[in-house]
């Protein structure tokens, strides 16, 4: 690292800490020849990944684009904006990590989903209507259905499914048939 003042190459580091929640590294540093002090950062360089879209178009990765989508589906939900920014970094890490640039935007929209699925049912089903492109009520009850087989079999084996509350502390009454689920609001 060169001095900005003198562009001398030799300095030394003072002070190093975690900055921008932790994706950065900041050093104070002093120049070894004109003692003057400035500040660098240190951070990750990410490798660029490409999103191949429904229709074959390739776009790069866009961080805001998948967090608008997230706090959609999250709309009065009661979740933090900080919890659905780290479901996003979450998100984007497993991306960052895999060895392949390529991601398809289903593959995207199933991490998502997989996330969803135990911080809120509600975001799950919105997200899932929007990204598996419900045509119709009969895609929302397979949908719901699933997350009630779901929970059935978590409950079996002692796993907690999501945060949120139960359809009865909620003031919904839940009807089951052997294939489908009905909400029925109360006033």
């Amino acid at each position: 690292m060169r001095c900005p003042f003198c562009n001398n190459p030799d300095n030394r580091v003072l002070e190093s800490r975690s900055a921008e929640g932790g994706q950065s590294i900041r050093r104070r540093r002093e120049c070894l020849r004109c003692k003057r002090r400035f500040t660098t950062y240190e951070q990750i360089e990410f490798v660029p990944v490409t999103v191949i879209k429904r229709d074959g178009r390739r776009e790069g990765f866009d961080r805001s684009k998948l967090l608008r989508g997230i706090v959609r589906a999250c709309e009065k939900t009661g979740i933090p904006q900080m919890r659905l920014e780290e479901l996003t970094d979450e998100v984007e890490a497993e991306l960052q990590q895999r060895e392949v640039r390529e991601v398809t935007s289903n593959e995207i929209g199933e991490l998502v989903l997989q996330k969803l699925r135990y911080l809120s049912e509600v975001a799950y089903v919105r997200f899932a209507s929007v990204y598996r492109q419900f045509r119709g009520i009969a895609d929302f009850i397979y949908t719901l259905n699933q997350l009630r087989n779901d929970n059935i079999t978590a409950h079996k084996e002692g796993i907690s499914t999501t945060n949120t509350p139960s359809a009865e502390n909620s003031g919904l009454k839940t009807e089951e048939t052997e294939k489908t689920v009905t909400f029925i609001a109360h006033s």
